[in-house]
């Protein structure tokens, strides 16, 4: 029988904290699936094609690790997928609390697929995509928080927005 985990997100960038995750759960499955939920409400930084090529780049070397993007619901993609794992981190206990429920509904909707959880390695643990594109929006380096080619998008994307508002 295949091990297949989903790891969802928005990934909206992907973070180093993001692929901490996903290298040390690659190791316990034997197909990772990264899927970025579609949810535009959220307006994004970047549209759900540059996500997908930029977790494709910062993943390439890893041979059981899958990039997809999924909308709806996640227990219904990881069904479709045959995942029985959805995993998912937790850097404090807000997290917690949240992931809990999630876990709890999904548990209830698709009794087959557990919910693992893991915690981020304490370098990460304050890392988020949120707090990523406040910095970069403040100025701030980010690049010892994201992979270079993230680093070279966020770069750019600055760019175009400061051009843009001249």
């Amino acid at each position: 029988m295949t091990r297949i985990a989903v790891y969802p997100g928005t990934f909206d960038p992907v973070t180093n904290g993001h692929l901490d995750l996903a290298d040390r759960a690659r190791k316990h499955f034997d197909r990772l699936i990264v899927a970025i939920l579609q949810n535009e409400d959220k307006r994004p930084m970047f549209n759900v094609r540059e996500r997908i090529e930029l977790l494709r780049d910062a993943t390439a070397d890893w041979d059981n690790v899958d990039v997809d993007s999924f909308d709806g619901l996640l227990v219904d993609y990881a069904q479709r997928m045959n995942a029985t794992v959805i995993l998912r981190g937790i850097r404090a206990l807000t997290d917690f609390e949240y992931e809990m429920q999630m876990a709890m509904m999904n548990r209830r909707l698709a009794p087959g697929v557990e919910a693992v959880f893991l915690l981020p390695s304490e370098e990460y643990s304050f890392v988020s995509s949120r707090l990523v594109r406040e910095v970069v929006g403040l100025g701030g380096s980010v690049d010892d928080l994201v992979p270079a080619g993230v680093a070279r998008a966020l770069a750019r994307r600055l760019r175009s927005e400061s051009s843009a508002e001249k």
